[in-house]
Formats: structure tokens, C-alpha cells, sequence
């Protein structure tokens, strides 16, 4: 019984984790270049003991644990914003920003000048070029992005935005602020155009994210009747062992 309830638990406790992934892939739905996550679950073989000579021979129990977060890094839909500052990649590269950690990666191009005229993600991070930062002077107007990534104002050409890819993206991790590292060395991307006056949206699909939401939270359910009922028999073995005369 006490094995019935720890089972319970293992795959409760997926489930609750499962549903925390599910969530926040909801609340990014918005969220210009996220891309969505899945858990993975992995199934782990008890017991571990190895005494074979008792009456009862040891019995295999199978729970249930997550192995870690898959990324679907599938483009997601281009969204017109016409702000000549956005832009979206179309293949298989990331920008480069500048963090107080290092080099990062982001897939969102919402791009926008602060007070010192430098080229910032939303977040606050700076837009690197192939020279280093994007830099406007205060009177520069006019800014605009080409296909190839070169970015020009009224002054003239002001750099050309650096992009990268990878050849493992599922080694990606994501940092919070929409951002990623990678613990391999960058490449230069093939077959990459930039679209200036439109932003990749999310990749997560509102329908499919809620079915799996309801899937999640009828299998949670499910499991915690199973524990109660498990629960209550115990109980009921107590009581009637205690009813026995001496």
C-alpha cells in the first residue's frame, strides 16, 4: 500500500510540473519570438534491493520522474507591426544581445533606441553588430533594417546586425527575458533574410496548449482520487486491527 501511495506521488508530482510548463507557455502566447516547451518524463524501475531468498520475491514498481524541458524551435507566424525598428528572421539564426551575463541569443527583434542611442532589445539589452554595438547620433532619423541585416539612418550606414546559428539548438538554455546561451561556438547562418516591420510571434498553439491543460488536469485529478482511496483503505486497515480482541 505504502508503494500504491509513493507511486501516486511520483506521477502527482510530474503532473504538477507538467501543468507549471503548460501555464507559462500560455502566458507567453504573446511574447514576440518564444518558443514552447514540453516536459519529458522518464519511467524509473524499483526496487533496489537484491535479496532474493524471502517468501515473497521482490516486485518490480515502476514510477514516473521528469527527465528535463524539450524547446520546440520551430519558426513561429510573422506578425506586421509596421515599426521600421522590428524585424524577424526567417531561417534558422538568432540575434546577438549583450547582457551583464555575457553574449546571449534571443529570436525577438522588437528593437528600440534608448537615452544614449544605442540599439536595445526590450528588455534593455544591447543589439550587436558585427563591429560591436548600434549606436545613433540624437538628430538621426529614418532607421532602417535590410534583408541582409545592415542598419542606416539618415547619417548612412550604421553597422550590420550580427547573426548567429547553431548546430545543436536543443542544447540551447533559456535564461529568463527571452533570451539563450549555448555551450557550443557559433556559426554563420546560410540562407537567413531579415524582415524589417514585422516580428516573429510565439510558436505555442492556444488550442493545443489547452487540451493539454485539460488532459493534465483530468490525469492530476485522477491521481489524487487514487491516493485518497489508498488512503482511506489504510485507515480502514488500522481501525479494524485495532478491533481485534486481545
Amino acid at each position: 500500500m505504502e508503494n500504491a501511495l509513493l507511486i501516486g506521488l511520483s506521477r502527482q508530482t510530474a503532473l504538477a510540473r507538467n501543468l507549471d510548463v503548460i501555464a507559462n507557455n500560455m502566458a507567453n502566447m504573446r511574447t514576440a519570438g518564444y518558443k514552447g516547451e514540453e516536459l519529458m518524463f522518464q519511467e524509473f524501475l524499483m526496487p533496489v534491493a537484491r535479496e532474493q531468498d524471502m517468501p515473497g520475491r521482490d516486485k518490480i514498481l515502476s514510477y514516473v520522474i521528469d527527465k528535463g524541458l524539450a524547446r520546440d524551435f520551430a519558426e513561429g507566424p510573422f506578425q506586421p507591426t509596421n515599426n521600421p525598428m522590428d524585424v524577424a528572421i526567417s531561417g534558422k539564426a538568432w540575434f546577438v544581445v549583450e547582457t551583464p551575463h555575457g553574449e546571449r541569443y534571443t529570436r525577438d527583434g522588437a528593437m528600440k533606441i534608448n537615452d544614449r542611442g544605442e540599439m536595445v532589445t526590450t528588455e534593455g539589452f544591447r543589439v550587436l553588430g558585427d563591429g560591436g554595438p548600434i549606436v545613433f547620433g540624437p538628430d538621426e532619423t529614418d532607421v532602417n533594417i535590410a534583408p541582409d541585416g545592415t542598419v542606416s539612418s539618415s547619417e548612412g550606414e550604421k553597422g550590420r546586425l550580427r547573426i548567429v546559428a547553431f548546430q545543436n539548438e536543443a542544447a540551447m538554455l533559456r535564461e529568463g527575458d527571452n533570451v539563450f546561451s549555448s555551450p557550443e561556438a557559433p556559426t554563420i547562418p546560410e540562407f537567413v533574410r531579415l524582415n524589417s516591420g514585422m516580428l516573429e510571434g510565439s510558436n505555442v498553439r492556444a488550442v493545443v496548449e489547452t487540451a493539454r491543460m485539460i488532459d493534465v488536469t483530468r490525469a492530476y485529478a485522477s491521481t489524487v482520487q487514487m491516493i485518497e482511496r489508498m488512503q482511506e483503505m489504510r485507515r480502514d486497515a488500522v481501525e479494524r486491527l485495532g478491533a481485534v480482541p486481545q
